[in-house]
C-alpha cells in the first residue's frame, strides 16, 4: 500500500513514523529540525491520516507499506524514526528489510507486547454521533465521560474532520479489529536481526521502554544504544521537545 507522505527538505531520506491514533505531522518537531540536512518523509501509516481504510495492521504489513512507499519515492535506503506503534513498525521494517534501512531510531517502545487499553478508546470514538453541525467543543464534551484525560481527547480530536460532513481520519473499524496485533509483537520477527546503527530513546517517566527490555533489544539490534529524556513520559517529543532532540544526538547528523 502506498501511504500518504509529506516531504520536506533535501538530502538523504529520513522517514518519520507516528504512533497509534496519530499522523505524520505529529513528528513535525523532528521534521523541522532535520529538513535542513535530510529529505524528511512524514508518513501517515495504514488506517491513519489521509490514507483510505484498509484491512490488516500486522507489523509485517505496516513495514511492507513503509518500504513500498519509500521505494515509490526513490527514497531507499532510508533512515527510520518511529514513535510507539510507529517505532514497532520501524523495528519490523529494519528486521525484515535490513538492506533498505540505513539507521533506526525508536522513541519509547520495545519489541514487546503491551496492554494499553486502546480498545476502549476506539469504542469511545466510534460511539460519537457524527452529525452535521457537530463542533469540536461538542465532540470533546461527548467524549469526556469515557475519556477523562483532556490532553488525550485533544490529541484524538485532531483526527476529526468536521466539514463538509463530520468524519474520522482514522479507520476505526480496522484499527479496532487489529488491536491485538497493534499492542502485540510477532514472535516471528525475533528470528531476524538488524545490525545497523540503532538508537532507543525512552521517556524517564514512562513505563513503556524499561531496562528489562534491553537484553531482548540487544539480541535483535546488536548495535543498539539507549538514551533517556529524564522529565518526559511516553509523549517525549511533545513533552520535552528540546530534550528529545538532544537525546537523538548524532542520529540527525547525515
Amino acid at each position: 500500500m502506498i501511504l500518504h507522505a509529506e516531504v520536506t527538505g533535501a538530502g538523504p531520506p529520513l522517514a518519520l513514523l507516528h504512533g497509534l491514533f496519530g499522523r505524520g505531522r505529529n513528528l513535525g518537531l523532528v521534521a523541522r529540525a532535520a529538513a535542513p540536512r535530510w529529505r524528511v518523509i512524514a508518513l501517515d501509516l495504514r488506517n491513519h491520516g489521509a490514507n483510505p481504510p484498509a484491512p490488516g495492521m500486522e507489523y509485517a504489513t505496516l513495514a511492507g507499506d513503509v518500504i513500498e512507499t519509500l521505494d515509490a519515492l526513490g527514497a531507499l535506503p532510508a533512515a527510520l524514526l518511529g514513535h510507539s506503534m510507529g517505532g514497532k513498525a520501524a523495528m519490523a521494517a529494519s528486521l525484515l528489510h535490513p538492506a533498505q534501512v540505513s539507521r533506526l531510531a525508536v522513541a519509547d517502545i520495545a519489541p514487546a507486547a503491551y496492554a494499553h487499553g486502546n480498545a476502549a478508546i476506539v469504542a469511545a470514538l466510534r460511539s460519537l454521533e457524527l452529525h452535521p453541525g457537530l463542533t469540536r467543543a461538542a465532540a470533546d464534551a461527548a467524549l469526556a465521560a469515557a475519556l477523562h484525560d483532556a490532553e488525550l481527547r485533544a490529541f484524538l480530536l485532531q483526527n476529526l474532520e468536521l466539514r463538509p460532513v463530520p468524519h474520522w481520519r482514522l479507520g476505526l473499524g480496522e484499527i479496532g479489529a487489529a488491536m491485538s496485533a497493534i499492542e502485540g509483537w510477532p514472535d516471528a520477527l525475533d528470528a531476524h536481526r538488524y545490525a545497523g546503527p540503532a538508537l532507543f530513546v525512552r521517556g524517564g517517566r514512562s513505563a513503556y521502554l524499561l531496562p528489562s527490555h534491553e537484553p531482548h533489544i540487544r539480541r535483535l539490534f546488536p548495535n543498539a544504544r539507549f538514551a533517556t529524556v529524564p522529565g518526559a513520559g511516553h509523549w517525549l517529543h511533545a513533552e520535552d521537545p528540546a530534550g528529545f532532540l538532544a537525546a537523538l544526538g548524532g542520529f540527525l547528523d547525515p
